[in-house]
């Protein structure tokens, strides 16, 4: 029993690095139609940067601020070079996940060569143990959950208080009609990239803070619990990729403890086929993109 409760302890920190991740790449979906594969490369990319920053001497949570910025400017840039200029020919949207998919692999071949095949991991003392009744964590895990709760509070009152989130969810909606009624809806997108980008950068450095090691091969792996959470939710769907990060974590990280940590990626993979053979819509059934948000 005691080694259930430790991974419900576990579980929460899981849920909160796939939260981050997750409600990120979900918000891209649910605005600009596009299923970006190279989300989790980009995650990787911002966790190497901070990195070498941590290498360096600097502190971890500076290089979680770096790791933040690199993955908006990273995403923004992705966006503008490569993916609006093919959706402009009116590339469909399998084209758009061949793209995403051949940029992914770009990436990581570009990266390989400077980081190596070799894991790493943070010089970051993870702090003094803190007892949650039976449940044990590390003062690192419990600012990574806080910065979670931050974030999600933070992008609920985007959606539902500011002038921004509403010009998002009317993007979403419907573009052309919202360009019409003289929202800027390419600044909307371009924000939402940044933004977005932002939570990719900053899950990268939580990931891998969260993991013992990291390698370059752990972007596909970020990706495929990052499609779990956001399938299981409802593709689009900010809360419902919120709802699916914590379903995610939790079930992987309590199968760890009755199965084995090894095959946490394959109960998340197993997850997201279940959910697109029996409820493809997700738990928040799909009514427009960001519909929910409203």
């Amino acid at each position: 029993m005691n080694l259930f409760v430790a991974a419900f302890g576990f579980g929460l920190v899981s849920m909160s690095v796939i939260a981050i991740a997750a409600v990120g790449f979900t918000m891209q979906f649910g605005i600009t139609n596009m299923i970006n594969l190279a989300y989790g490369e980009v995650m990787i990319s911002a966790a190497y940067l901070a990195y070498y920053m941590n290498k360096a001497g600097i502190s971890i949570w500076i290089g979680m601020v770096a790791g933040a910025l690199f993955g908006a400017v990273f995403s923004f840039l992705l966006n503008r070079v490569i993916y609006a200029p093919f959706m402009r020919k009116g590339t469909a949207n399998l084209g758009m996940v061949i793209v995403s998919l051949a940029v992914s692999l770009m990436i990581s071949n570009l990266l390989l060569p400077i980081v190596g095949y070799y894991s790493v991991s943070y010089q970051e003392d993870a702090g003094r143990l803190i007892r949650l009744g039976s449940i044990v964590l590390t003062r690192d895990q419990i600012i990574v959950i806080g910065i979670a709760v931050v974030l999600m509070l933070g992008i609920h009152a985007l959606l539902t208080y500011t002038r921004l989130g509403k010009a998002m969810r009317a993007t979403a909606a419907n573009p052309t009609l919202a360009r019409n009624c003289g929202i800027p809806t390419q600044r909307v997108i371009d924000s939402v990239w940044l933004i977005t980008g932002a939570l990719c950068g900053l899950a990268g450095v939580v990931a891998a803070l969260n993991a013992d090691s990291f390698a370059i091969a752990n972007g596909s792996a970020f990706l495929i619990t990052i499609l779990a959470a956001a399938v299981l939710g409802g593709a689009g769907q900010p809360y419902g990729a919120m709802i699916g990060a914590v379903l995610i974590g939790l079930i992987t990280e309590l199968s760890a403890a009755a199965w084995s940590p090894e095959y946490k990626e394959v109960v998340a993979f197993g997850i997201l086929v279940l959910v697109m053979v029996l409820r493809p819509q997700g738990l928040l059934a799909k009514r427009g993109a960001l519909a929910a948000a409203g």
